[in-house]
């Protein structure tokens, strides 16, 4: 599980740090704009989903995935955008609330399926 652990690490740092790092720095005038709602509403709640899901197989280990993601995304947007905006902030709080609903989910369903076999 630790290799497990560092590869979605180095996802949440590309997903959450890297990509709005691109979008500023190469993608000018209204396509940027239009790059980051792509990734404040798509791209970030799909990973977070996701992420949850695979965090919701062994929570012991993989279970503060959700929450660094969340972080990694106010410190990529805080750095790249505007340190302090409050709208940030929000936003971290759905995707950390996106991902670890997924995670407990995944794994009461997980767990009701075991129970049956």
């Amino acid at each position: 599980m630790k290799h497990s652990f560092i590869l979605w690490l180095a996802v949440s740092v590309i997903v959450m740090l890297v990509l709005p790092w691109l979008a500023v720095t190469f993608i000018k005038g209204d396509a940027a704009m239009v790059v980051c709602f792509l990734l404040f509403y798509v791209v970030n709640p799909i990973y977070s989903v996701m992420l949850g899901t695979f965090a919701g197989r062994d929570i012991r280990y993989l279970g503060s995935l959700p929450v660094i993601s969340a972080l990694l995304f106010l410190a990529g947007t805080w750095i790249f955008f505007d340190i302090g905006e409050i709208a940030f902030i929000q936003y971290m709080m759905i995707y950390l609330i996106l991902g670890v609903a997924t995670m407990l989910i995944f794994r009461v369903f997980r767990k009701k399926r075991r129970d049956r076999i």
